[in-house]
């Protein structure tokens, strides 16, 4: 039995970036103690750095996604294979613009959202009038006159 019963999230992003911001951490607190600019301006930069660094190497699948994970994926020097996609809840992923919408292959987004509405007029007819009235889209029956369109205020 392992000493370590948890992930503990162990990654070469990880380290990396702890390695550069404690560096320009340092930098930072020098210049504060020196009441020195350039020195303040080098610690911010540095850490910006470590910032970019740890967001890069994330990207590139050398960081791990939030939450649980298996035990197989636990050392160090596992690539995480999911990084192309994006890990779903992933702050860096989504800024990266990755994992926001998932559309089926061969759907645009209008034509996923079109599906989107009629699987929930399929489930609950009461869910799909919300949904209609929430997008400002009003259902017409079948035979039955589309109401006027309203007046412009202009």
């Amino acid at each position: 039995m392992s000493a370590h019963q948890y992930d503990e999230g162990h990654t070469v992003a990880g380290w990396t970036g702890f390695g550069i911001a404690s560096l320009g951490t340092t930098v930072l607190g020098l210049g504060l103690c020196l009441v020195s600019a350039p020195l303040l301006a080098a610690g911010i930069t540095i850490d910006v750095v470590a910032l970019l660094t740890t967001w890069a190497l994330h990207l590139t699948g050398w960081g791990k996604p939030p939450g649980r994970r298996s035990r197989e994926q636990w050392g160090m020097r596992v690539r995480d294979t999911g990084a192309r996609v994006g890990h779903p809840g992933c702050v860096g992923c989504r800024l990266a613009g990755r994992g926001v919408r998932r559309t089926a292959v061969g759907m645009t987004p209008a034509k996923s959202s079109e599906a989107a509405k009629s699987s929930v007029a399929a489930k609950a007819p009461e869910a799909a009038e919300q949904a209609a009235a929430a997008s400002g889209v009003m259902p017409v029956s079948a035979g039955e006159a589309e109401p006027a369109a309203a007046p412009s205020g202009g």
